[in-house]
């Protein structure tokens, strides 16, 4: 991306003085290293970037960013022509991108998952397989697709099944995160200064399983500020979101009641619900114990 802004005409020498009170703006100015004559014709562009700049130092996570493009901020450069300014990614960023890039499943035989493993000899299995190929086929980043929130006894292989769909579609160029709900809770609790990024990072990914909902100890923090965020941000953008759980939706409703005698729990709850049904398709997997 790349942003040119030459000033109007005016007192182009008056406003650039005035600009040069602001210590970031004169290092800003300073760093391109042209004559204030030129650096003066571009005086508002050099002010975005001294904005931009200045807001990174005080930022605690993508989720704080106050620029224009989230993770990224301006910076002015001379061509031998004009100046211009490009957006640069900030370090959270990068880190994000990084973890996108290296993300890997939750155990070395999820991220060796695939189609071609899957046992498609159980009769049991067959509407949910014959979901998921179908969802493989239908695969296009540009269009809206729903989820699955997918329910049945523990160790029936819901998991692997998943975690083979988003190993296909990483071949397609799809980015892929599976969390286990428990863990992830866990870590955003005893690392709150990383939850800004945590979350911006599950919002960004293309494809998020959240693995085994319903096994988390419910609290308001984490039902209302941790899954209903990210359920309402990936919602609102249109990115699949899949689910699965021991418990059906109805038992789910349930696991979220907290103790707490709370007037607008139920109205919370509810929310989640919905948006739970609203973005995916509800299939219930009933086969043997694969952990066997």
């Amino acid at each position: 991306m790349e942003k040119m802004i030459v000033d109007k005409t005016g007192d182009l020498e008056s406003s650039f003085k005035e600009a040069l009170k602001d210590i970031k703006f004169r290092e800003v100015a300073s760093n391109l290293g042209v004559s204030p004559k030129i650096a003066m014709k571009y005086t508002s562009t050099l002010e975005d970037c001294a904005i931009e700049q200045n807001n990174c130092p005080h930022c605690k996570g993508l989720n704080f960013c106050k620029n224009r493009v989230q993770g990224c901020f301006m910076n002015p450069s001379f061509d031998g022509v004009r100046i211009v300014a490009s957006y640069q990614e900030c370090h959270y960023k990068k880190e994000m991108n990084e973890k996108l890039k290296n993300a890997k499943t939750a155990s070395k035989e999820l991220e060796s998952a695939s189609f071609k493993e899957l046992d498609v000899t159980d009769k049991k299995r067959k509407e949910v397989l014959t979901w998921i190929k179908k969802f493989y086929d239908d695969f296009d980043i540009t269009k809206v697709q729903k989820g699955l929130y997918l329910h049945g006894p523990f160790g029936c292989g819901k998991t692997y099944i998943i975690a083979a769909l988003f190993n296909e579609l990483k071949k397609k160029g799809a980015r892929c995160k599976i969390v286990y709900l428990p863990s992830l809770l866990r870590n955003l609790k005893s690392d709150f200064d990383s939850f800004g990024d945590e979350i911006a990072y599950l919002l960004d990914v293309d494809l998020l399983l959240i693995d085994d909902i319903g096994a988390e100890k419910v609290t308001e923090w984490s039902r209302d500020e941790v899954l209903a965020s990210i359920l309402q941000e990936r919602m609102e953008n249109y990115k699949p979101t899949f689910f699965t759980s021991n418990l059906t939706l109805e038992e789910l409703e349930r696991h979220f009641k907290t103790n707490n005698n709370f007037s607008d729990e139920e109205i919370k709850i509810k929310r989640i619900l919905e948006r739970i049904k609203y973005m995916t398709v509800d299939m219930e997997l009933l086969s043997e114990n694969k952990r066997k």
